[in-house]
C-alpha cells in the first residue's frame, strides 16, 4: 500500500500534498504548507486547460527533492480536438530552502505539431492553527486581512488572535496571462514538437514585521540545499555492510534524520516526526539523538541546548510545569500563543528530564567534551533537583507522574495513550504512577552525572549521587520484581501496588544496569519468549495479557525504537544472541515496508503470517524509528566507549546473514576510528584502518591492522 501523501521538509517549513503534488481543501490528512504550526497554504492545485492532469509517477523516496510526473488527459470540445492525450509531459520538481518552498514546473511537448494550452495554479490560505486542522481543538482565532496582487506575485495577509501578522507570498517567473479574484493564476504556452519550457513558483510564508524580500533563485537554493546534505553525509559516520536490507535501512535512517533536523536558535536537533510532530519534542528528540551518537555526536549539543533553553522555571499546573523539568513538546501557533492550549511549552512528561541527563553523560563518554558539561552545569543542577523534589512526590525514591493540566496528557511515559498502564485484571492504573523504565533512567542518569562530577573534582556531589542511585537500585529490585512471573511490573500505581502486566518497558532498564544479575537473565529470556517476541520484534505487551491487542497503539504493537533501546541494553549486558535475534526480526520486517524505512510502529501479529501487518496511522519519516538501525550498528559492534577509561571496548557479533561491517570516521574523543569487522571461518576479526582517538582498542576478537 502506497502512502497517500507526500511530504518534504527543511528546517521548520514542511509541505504535505497528495501524490500528484496538490493541496486539496478538506483532505483527510490536512494537506498544506506549514510553518510554526500554522498552515500557510490550504489549497494549491495545478491544472492544464482547466483540467486535472493525469498522474504518471510520484515518489516519496527522496528527502531532498520531490519529483512528480504528469500528463494531460484527452481533450475535445464540441467534437473538435483541443489536446491529444499524453501530448504534454509535466514535471513538478519541488524542494524547500531558506524558508521558501520552490517548485520548478517543466512542460515538454510530444505532439507532432505546434500546440497551445494553458497552465493554471489555484491557491488559497486559511492560516489555520495545526490543532484546528487536525480537529483537536476549536478556539478564538484571527482573520484574513486581504490580498495584495503584484505583476508576478500574490500575497495573502492575516492578523492572528495573538496579534502576530502572518502572510503567504506566492511569486512566479513567467508573465501570467490572467489572474482572477479567487487567486487563480493562468499562464499561456505554445510549444513545438520536443520543445520545452519551464516556470518556477516560489511560496514564502511570513511572520511578524521583519520580512526578507530577497529570495534566492531556485538554482542557488537547490545548490545550497544539496551542499548541506553533502556536508551532513561527510560529517556522519559512514557504514557499509554486505547485508543489503541493513544497508538500505542505515542509509535511509541517516537521510531521514537529516530531513528531520531543525534549528530553533540553539543548534540543530531532530524533531519527532512528520507530518504532525515537526517540533521540539523532549523524549523523542532525546532518544533519537541517543540512537545516533555513534554517527553524529555533534547533534547532541543542539538537542541539549534546545531542551535547556526551555527548562521549566515555575510551578504552573496548566502546563504541568515545575522548576528544573525538561519539556514534553512546544507549539508555536496562535492557539498556543493565546494560551488556549498549554503547549508553550507543555511539560507533561516524566522521562524527558532523566533522559536529558543520560544524553549528556553518553555524549561526554563518546566525545570527552567536559567543557560542554560546564556550560550545562546549572541545567544539570536544576534537573537533579526536579527529580528529587518534584518528580518524587512522596519521598519514596521513585519518580512518579500525575496530570495537573485540564488539557494535558494523562499517561506521561513513552506509552502515553490512556489505556497503556493496565493491571492484569484489565483495570487501568490510577496516578500517581511510577513507571519501571523511568526508575532505570534515573539510576543511569545519577550514575552518569556522578562519573562526570568525578572528572570535574566535584567529589562530594558525585558520592551523594552514587549513594542516591544505590538506594534507588535496592528499592527498585524489591518493589518492582514479581516473583510469580519472574519479571518486573510495568509500574507502581497510586497505592504503590504493582501493575503486573508483562510489557516491554522493563527492557529499557537493561541499559541502565539497575537490575540484579539473576533477574537480568530472566528478563532477557522473557523478552525473546514467544509471548513477547513476534518473530518481527518485541511486542509492547505480552500475548495473553488482559490488555493485549496486537492492533493496539501501546498494548501489543511493535515499536522499532522500543526494540532498539532493549537491543542496546541486551548488548551491554552481554546478551548478544538475544540482541541479534531482535535485530534480525526487525530487519526481516523492514523488507515489507516501503522506501526501506522502519515505520513508527506496526501490529504485533506473529511472523507466521508471512509479513508484518501495518498500523493504520503512523508518522513517516519518524525520528526514533529512523535512529533504530543506527542503534543496531552500535549493538552489533558492542561498542560502548567511555572517554574517562582511556580505552575503547569493542566486541562485535554480527547477525547471522551478515559477514562484513565497516565503519568510517566514527568520532570518539577528539579523534576518529575506522575499522572493518569480518567473519572469517569460525572467528570474527577486526581490521583497524584508522585510530586517531588516542585510546587503546580492547577486544575479545582478533585485532589486525588494515591493509588496503
Amino acid at each position: 500500500m502506497e502512502m497517500d501523501y507526500r511530504v518534504i521538509k527543511e528546517n521548520d517549513l514542511f509541505l504535505l500534498t497528495d501524490p500528484a503534488g496538490n493541496i486539496n481543501e478538506n483532505h483527510q490528512y490536512g494537506l498544506g504548507l506549514y510553518m510554526k504550526d500554522t498552515r500557510f497554504l490550504s489549497k494549491f492545485r495545478l491544472k492544464i486547460n482547466d483540467t486535472d492532469p493525469v498522474l504518471l509517477s510520484s515518489s516519496a523516496e527522496e528527502n531532498l527533492l520531490a519529483t512528480i510526473l504528469l500528463t494531460n488527459p484527452h481533450m475535445e470540445k464540441e467534437g473538435e480536438l483541443v489536446l491529444w492525450r499524453e501530448s504534454i509531459e509535466i514535471e513538478r520538481k519541488r524542494f524547500i530552502y531558506g524558508g521558501v518552498f520552490y517548485e520548478k514546473i517543466k512542460l515538454k511537448s510530444y505532439f507532432p505539431k505546434k500546440i497551445a494550452f494553458t497552465l493554471s495554479i489555484q491557491a488559497d490560505v486559511d492560516f489555520n492553527d495545526m490543532f484546528i486542522v487536525r480537529g483537536f481543538q476549536t478556539g478564538n482565532v484571527g482573520k484574513r486581512t486581504g490580498e495584495i496582487k503584484g505583476e508576478s506575485s500574490l500575497t495573502y495577509t492575516y492578523k492572528g488572535a495573538d496579534d502576530i501578522k502572518r502572510a503567504t507570498r506566492i511569486l512566479w517567473d513567467k508573465e501570467a496571462s490572467y489572474m482572477d479574484e479567487q487567486g487563480e493564476v493562468t499562464f499561456s504556452f505554445e510549444l513545438n514538437h520536443q520543445e520545452e519550457e519551464e516556470i518556477t513558483l516560489m511560496v514564502q510564508p511570513q511572520m511578524g514585521e521583519n520580512i526578507n524580500e530577497n529570495i534566492l533563485s531556485a538554482d542557488e537554493a537547490l545548490s545550497l540545499l544539496t551542499q548541506s546534505y553533502k556536508k551532513w553525509e561527510k560529517s556522519s559516520t559512514k557504514v557499509t555492510t554486505d547485508h543489503p536490507t541493513m544497508q538500505r535501512l542505515i542509509t535511509r535512517g541517516l537521510n531521514d534524520l537529516r530531513v528531520l533536523l531543525t534549528d530553533v536558535g540553539f543548534g540543530a536537533f531532530p524533531v519527532a516526526g512528520l507530518p504532525w510532530f515537526g517540533v521540539p519534542f523532549g523524549r523523542d528528540s532525546l532518544i533519537a539523538t541517543l540512537q545516533m551518537l555513534a554517527f553524529n555526536p555533534e547533534v547532541a549539543k543542539g538537542t541539549l541546548r534546545t531542551m535547556a533553553a526551555y527548562q521549566g522555571t515555575a510551578n504552573d499546573p496548566w502546563r504541568d510545569e515545575q522548576p528544573g523539568k525538561i519539556m514534553h513538546e512546544i507549539r508555536y501557533g496562535e492557539l498556543a500563543n493565546t494560551n488556549q492550549i498549554p503547549f508553550t511549552p507543555y511539560y507533561g512528561t516524566v522521562d524527558a528530564t532523566p533522559l536529558f541527563l543520560i544524553l549528556l553523560t553518553e555524549y561526554v563518554k563518546w566525545t570527552g567534551d567536559l567543557e560542554f558539561v560546564q556550560e550545562m552545569h546549572m541545567t544539570i543542577d536544576r534537573a537533579l533537583t526536579w527529580i528529587n523534589d518534584y518528580g518524587d512526590r512522596d519521598g519514596d525514591l521513585f519518580l512518579e507522574y500525575h496530570q495537573e493540566s485540564s488539557k494535558g496528557i494523562a499517561n506521561q511515559g513513552w506509552k502515553d495513550s490512556g489505556d497503556s498502564v493496565v493491571h492484569r485484571t484489565g483495570e487501568y492504573a490510577k496516578t500517581p504512577i511510577a513507571l519501571v523504565e523511568v526508575q532505570g533512567y534515573v539510576y543511569q542518569a545519577k550514575m552518569g552525572i556522578a562519573s562526570l562530577y568525578d572528572q570535574l573534582n566535584k567529589t562530594d556531589e558525585a558520592n551523594n549521587l552514587r549513594k542516591e542511585a544505590r538506594q534507588l537500585r535496592k528499592k527498585f529490585n524489591e518493589a518492582f520484581w514479581m516473583d510469580d512471573v519472574s519479571f518486573y511490573a510495568i509500574a507502581l500505581d497510586e497505592h504503590k501496588s504493582q501493575v503486573g502486566t508483562i510489557t516491554s518497558n522493563p527492557g529499557h532498564a537493561l541499559l541502565a544496569e539497575i537490575m540484579d544479575e539473576e533477574k537480568l537473565h530472566k528478563v532477557s529470556e522473557r523478552l525473546i519468549s514467544d509471548s513477547m517476541f513476534s518473530g518481527y520484534g518485541i511486542r509492547t505487551m505480552a500475548e495473553g495479557e488482559a490488555g493485549y491487542n496486537p492492533m493496539s497503539y501501546h498494548d501489543g504493537s511493535i515499536w522499532p525504537h522500543d526494540n532498539s533501546l532493549i537491543v542496546l541494553g541486551l548488548s551491554k549486558a552481554n546478551k548478544q544472541t538475544e540482541a541479534n535475534k531482535v535485530i534480525k526480526g526487525l530487519v526481516d520486517a523492514a523488507e515489507h515496508f516501503e522506501y526501506d524505512r522502519l515505520p513508527e510502529l506496526f501490529c504485533g501479529y506473529s511472523s507466521k503470517l508471512d509479513k508484518p501487518v501495518k498500523y493504520p496511522v503512523a508518522c513517516s519519516p519518524q525520528a526514533w524509528a529512523a535512529g533504530t538501525p543506527l542503534a543496531f550498528v552500535q549493538a552489533m559492534l558492542r561498542l560502548f566507549p567511555d572517554s574517562t577509561a582511556g580505552t575503547i571496548q569493542i566486541n562485535p557479533v554480527l547477525i547471522d546473514d551478515m559477514n562484513e561491517l565497516s565503519v568510517e570516521n566514527l568520532v570518539i574523543g577528539s579523534g576518529k576510528l575506522s575499522l572493518t569487522v569480518k567473519k572469517e571461518e569460525s572467528e570474527t576479526i577486526i581490521y583497524v584502518k584508522e585510530n586517531t582517538t588516542k585510546y587503546e582498542l580492547l577486544s575479545q576478537c582478533k585485532v589486525r591492522n588494515y591493509v588496503g
